[in-house]
């Protein structure tokens, strides 16, 4: 069965609710049962992990649905869903370690993961090795230590667009017997597949392309059978639960992700290859692009990209200048999350969240979101904001 069908079908069951289509949104805490004997035996199916609507916490007919259909896409064995993709993060981060160990992190992760890393980790005696993103096999198991436990990847990287050779350095993990993590947000379930590539844990701030339409928070991740009971049990150890309207957000978004990722990805290469020509422009960050350092393992292992990338501008242009260009923009919002429908730009600082490499670039960077709109209307937009850059900055 394609993808396609898959997001449509899973998860879904009309038989069991009078024939309705979406499923229902469970609002649940206590559940009752007719007799002590269904009670003890409910108790019993939950501590050998038995999926069940025991209590809301551990899950309802609505959160079921959510993660079938995700767990599909990704091939995996289980999924659990949390309130936003980074109690995602921290709760698989925090699966798998215990104090004294060590992990392994790739330098480009999402900001607020380092952030984990930096103080929660540390503070619970787990140490923290941060690594090039584009490290080769050989480099990186020389990182391995007696007591590194985890190996932790995002492909792209956060900000910078890197494209990591998942198969190559999960494999290094798997040798050495490190849970391998990956962040999957970027390219969605739907265009690349983790655990297909050798990650044991795939992890989505469900925030972004599954919810699509920028109103709820909401995170997921999938596990292969090795790695599902320590997750599991760390799930509901920390009580990590989402909002029923959440989830059903999340289930009625994911239905129409083929569609929309489709338009954010054309949108997004579009608008990349228009600024890779601009002579304000020094750089694009785009894996799709050919002349991209990442293409080619894109090429190899996805089979789509996403709406996000990023800018690099062509020299040091002040602040005003910069803030001329986008506080004017008519068609892209400025603020944090992205894969909603609608357009965004921000400007992004990598060299302010590096250890392993250092950021150089000759001007400042912008992180951009192709949202839903007419691809020309924000190109149009986008001359009208470099004509006010150029202008701001005296020619």
């Amino acid at each position: 069965m394609k993808d396609e069908t898959i997001l449509v079908t899973a998860g879904r069951h009309p038989e069991q609710n009078h024939g309705v289509v979406n499923p229902p949104v469970y609002h649940a805490s206590t559940i009752l049962y007719p007799t002590l004997d269904a009670w003890e035996a409910a108790r019993a199916a939950r501590e050998r992990g038995e999926r069940g609507v025991y209590y809301g916490r551990a899950g309802t007919p609505t959160a079921f649905s959510l993660q079938d259909v995700v767990c599909a896409l990704e091939g995996g064995h289980r999924a659990e869903l949390y309130p936003s993709g980074l109690a995602a993060i921290a709760t698989a981060l925090m699966a798998y370690v215990k104090s004294g160990d060590h992990v392994l992190v790739a330098d480009t992760v999402y900001g607020p993961c380092r952030r984990f890393c930096n103080q929660v980790y540390k503070q619970i005696g787990v140490e923290t090795t941060f690594f090039d993103p584009c490290i080769d096999a050989a480099e990186l198991a020389g990182l391995v230590r007696p007591n590194t436990r985890l190996l932790y990847l995002e492909s792209p990287g956060s900000l910078t667009f890197e494209v990591q050779d998942v198969p190559r350095l999960a494999a290094v993990g798997q040798r050495h017997g490190l849970t391998v993590l990956a962040d999957n947000t970027w390219a969605s379930p739907l265009y690349f597949k983790p655990l297909a590539h050798g990650v044991d844990v795939a992890i989505h701030a469900a925030t972004k392309y599954i919810v699509g339409h920028s109103d709820a928070m909401l995170g997921v991740v999938v596990a292969n059978e090795r790695a599902w009971p320590e997750l599991e049990r760390a799930t509901h150890n920390f009580g990590q639960t989402a909002g029923p309207d959440d989830i059903y957000l999340g289930q009625r978004g994911i239905r129409t992700l083929a569609v929309r990722l489709e338009r954010h990805w054309r949108s997004g290469v579009r608008l990349a290859e228009w600024l890779a020509a601009r002579p304000e422009v020094a750089s694009v960050m785009h894996p799709a692009l050919p002349d991209d350092p990442g293409h080619a393992l894109w090429k190899r292992d996805y089979s789509g990209a996403s709406g996000l990338f990023g800018v690099v501008l062509a020299r040091p242009y002040p602040k005003q200048a910069v803030a001329a260009l986008v506080e004017g923009l008519e068609l892209f919002g400025i603020g944090a999350s992205w894969g909603g429908y609608e357009s965004l730009i921000i400007t992004a600082h990598p060299e302010t969240c590096r250890n392993a490499t250092t950021w150089r670039a000759p001007g400042p960077c912008l992180r951009i979101h192709a949202g839903l709109e007419d691809a020309d209307d924000l190109i149009a937009d986008l001359e009208a904001g470099f004509a006010r850059l150029k202008q701001a900055a005296g020619g």
